[in-house]
């Protein structure tokens, strides 16, 4: 079973003379386990397949399966009740809640979706203390630099057991070496199962997908698979080795 499939989707805005094409008969499946990158010019339709695939919005025609499931046969609740169990989002604007401690933020899916406070707060801790940032926990938003919101985002993303993470530009805020920090723990969701779809613009980090895609004005222009980053960092043979 995919974790995430969509089925000649398409999305327009607007109509008449104002009507934007955001999305053309758009195919994907993504496998649990698997990271699809996704890259393209501003205005190629990145964060509208986001949006769609995460059920934030509907498609104007087409069909999106999470889990098998077809979304158009859900209800708002059904929706909501998909996106907090199985979902995981890190969006550009990191939507933390300020009232909220870092900690509080990462804890609060799993609260609302009926784990015990303690269990939450303990899965929460461990998913910062692996991006670095248990020392802030107990900070809010408002405390903590843009590369620490956005790292905090990614902990409440991928804490409990999610199945598909969709993150957009999760390492924009980061430095080289965070990023490439956050792109491992993500791989590290994958290799426990989790499917990725990860908006980037950066070719570095779309290295650690299994997949890329390139859209252009709403349509998939290419796909391709990228070199493993980690073969890359590993010593070359020797001048007296094979082939000398």
């Amino acid at each position: 079973m995919t974790a995430l499939e969509l089925r000649d989707v398409s999305k327009v805005y607007g109509s008449g003379q104002a009507e934007v094409h955001a999305l053309c008969d758009i195919n994907l499946s993504v496998e649990p386990g698997a990271m699809v990158a996704v890259m393209g010019p501003s205005g190629s339709g990145k964060s509208t397949l986001l949006t769609i695939a995460g059920s934030l919005e509907d498609p104007t025609s087409g069909e999106v399966l999470v889990g098998g499931a077809a979304l158009s046969g859900m209800s708002r609740n059904d929706k909501a009740r998909l996106r907090r169990r199985s979902i995981g989002y890190v969006f550009q604007d990191f939507n933390l809640l300020p009232g909220l401690t870092a900690a509080e933020n990462v804890a609060l899916p799993l609260e609302l979706d009926g784990t015990a406070a303690r269990k939450a707060r303990a899965a929460g801790m461990q998913a910062l203390d692996e991006l670095g940032l248990a020392d802030r926990a107990s900070q809010f938003p408002d405390q903590l630099s843009g590369g620490e919101r956005q790292r905090v985002a990614i902990a409440r993303a991928v804490v409990g057991e999610r199945h598909l993470l969709l993150a957009d530009e999760p390492s924009g805020a980061l430095d080289s070496v965070n990023g490439e920090a956050v792109m491992r723990l993500l791989h590290v969701a994958c290799k426990r199962g989790v499917a990725a779809v990860v908006v980037t613009h950066d070719a570095q980090m779309a290295s650690w997908a299994d997949r890329v895609v390139f859209l252009r004005d709403g349509r998939v222009a290419d796909q391709t698979v990228p070199p493993d980053p980690e073969s890359l960092l590993a010593p070359g043979p020797s001048a007296s080795g094979p082939g000398r």
